[in-house]
C-alpha cells in the first residue's frame, strides 16, 4: 500500500452540496483508515454560471500544479477521478516524478466530455494510454475505453465506487415512514440524483401523471440537487399545468437521509438517457428496495432480469407499466429484493477498498 497519496477530483462534497462526489470523499476515508497518507485537490465551488465554472477551473488547476512543484515528488501515486481533466494534471505528476498514475472514469468523461471536440478526446486518449491502471465504474464503460480509446484490457478493472452498508441497510418501511412523516397507505416511488434533464425525471413525471389516472394514492419523491434551474422551472410549470398532485421536490439530502427515503419507498427509479454505473440503484438494492431503470449505459450491465426491470429510455409509457408491475407484483418484488441484497454485498466498499489497495499494491511493484 502507498505511503503517500495525492486524489485528484473534480467531484467533492461541498457546504451547499454535501452529496456531490461524496463517493471520493468516502474513499479517501476508507484510504486514510488503512494508515495511508492521502491529500486532496479537489474543486469544492459548485456553483454553475459560466464565469464561475471558469474561475473555479482555474483556481482548481493553479493549486494543483503548486502541490506538483512544492511536494510532487513526495507522492507514491496519484488516483485522479474523471478522465479530463484530473488525469491530465495526474499524467504531469508521472511524466516530472515517476509517480504512479491510476485514473477511474466515471461515464461522464469518456460518454460526454471526450466527445466534445477532438482535442479533448485525443487527450482522454493519451491519459488512459499513459496511467498505470484504470478503473471503470461498468462494464460498459470498460467496452468504450478499449474500443474508442485503444486501452489494452489488460490495464482495466471494473468497479464501482462502492456503498456504504452501514448506512444503506434495510429499515422496516413502517418504521422509515414514520420518521419521514409518510402516509402508509399511500405507495411512493422515489428518485434520487441531480436534477437535470438527463436524468428522464420529466419521462417521470408523465409516467406518474398515468399512473395517477389509475391510483391516486400514489406519490412521487424526488430527491436532488437540481442542476439546472431553468428545468427544475419548467418540470414545475409541468406540474401546475397538467395538475399532477403528489410530486415533493426534497432538494439534496445526506446519505443517512437519502438512505431513509430509500426504505421508505415502494419502488426506486433511475430514468436516465445516459449513466456510467448506476451506483444509487445499487443503494437502492441495499436498502431493499425494487428499482426500474432505463436501458442505458452502465444500468444495462448493472440490472438484468432478477436485479430490477429495465425499460427504454424517453419512454414514459413503458416506465409506467414497469412501475406498476413492480409495485403490484409480489414475487416480482420478492425477487428484485433477494438478488438485490446479493449485488449490494457485492459492492460494499469494505470488500472494494481492498480490491483497490490491490491495484496500487500490483503498479507499484512494477
Amino acid at each position: 500500500m502507498p505511503e503517500k497519496i495525492l486524489v485528484i477530483t473534480t467531484m467533492y462534497p461541498s457546504k451547499s452540496n454535501k452529496t456531490f462526489g461524496i463517493f471520493v470523499k468516502n474513499q479517501v476515508e476508507e484510504l486514510r483508515k488503512q494508515s495511508s497518507t492521502v491529500d486532496v485537490s479537489a474543486i469544492l465551488d459548485d456553483k454553475t454560471s459560466k464565469l464561475h465554472v471558469i474561475l473555479k477551473y482555474f483556481k482548481w488547476i493553479m493549486y494543483t500544479l503548486f502541490i506538483l512543484l512544492t511536494k510532487g515528488r513526495k507522492y507514491d501515486l496519484v488516483h485522479a477521478h474523471y478522465a479530463f481533466p484530473s488525469g491530465w494534471l495526474g499524467l504531469l505528476f508521472k511524466k516530472l516524478f515517476g509517480v504512479k498514475l491510476v485514473v477511474t472514469c466515471h461515464g461522464g468523461d469518456i460518454d460526454k466530455m471526450a466527445r466534445i471536440n477532438k482535442f479533448i478526446h485525443n487527450q482522454t486518449k493519451k491519459i488512459l494510454n499513459g496511467a498505470d491502471h484504470v478503473i471503470a465504474v461498468g462494464e460498459g464503460l470498460k467496452e468504450d475505453i478499449i474500443n474508442d480509446f485503444s486501452v489494452s484490457e489488460s490495464s482495466i478493472t471494473v468497479m464501482s465506487m462502492g456503498i456504504n452498508r452501514q448506512v444503506f441497510k434495510p429499515i422496516p418501511k413502517n418504521e422509515a415512514r414514520q420518521s419521514l412523516n409518510m402516509t402508509d397507505s399511500s405507495k411512493h416511488i422515489l428518485f434520487v440524483g441531480n436534477i437535470i434533464a438527463a436524468k428522464g425525471i420529466e419521462e417521470l413525471i408523465e409516467a406518474f401523471k398515468l399512473l395517477k389516472q389509475e391510483d391516486n394514492r400514489l406519490s412521487l419523491q424526488l430527491v436532488g440537487q437540481p442542476k439546472q434551474e431553468a428545468f427544475l422551472n419548467k418540470l414545475k410549470q409541468k406540474i401546475r399545468d397538467e395538475h399532477i398532485e403528489g410530486v415533493t421536490f426534497h432538494g439534496a439530502l445526506s446519505q443517512k437521509e437519502v438512505a431513509v427515503w430509500m426504505a421508505a419507498a415502494d419502488v426506486f427509479v433511475l430514468p436516465s438517457y445516459i449513466e456510467g454505473f448506476g451506483l444509487v440503484a445499487v443503494e437502492a438494492m441495499s436498502c431493499h428496495t425494487p428499482v426500474v431503470a432505463t436501458k442505458v449505459g452502465g444500468l444495462q450491465y448493472l440490472l438484468d432480469e432478477s436485479l430490477g426491470v429495465l425499460v427504454p429510455p424517453r419512454n414514459p409509457a413503458a416506465l409506467k407499466e414497469s412501475i406498476k408491475n413492480v409495485m403490484e407484483d409480489e414475487h416480482l418484488r420478492y425477487k428484485l429484493i433477494k438478488h438485490g441484497e446479493d449485488k449490494a454485498q457485492e459492492n460494499d466498499h469494505d470488500v472494494l477498498i481492498d480490491r483497490l489497495r490491490s491495484i496500487y499494491d500490483e503498479i507499484g511493484a512494477k
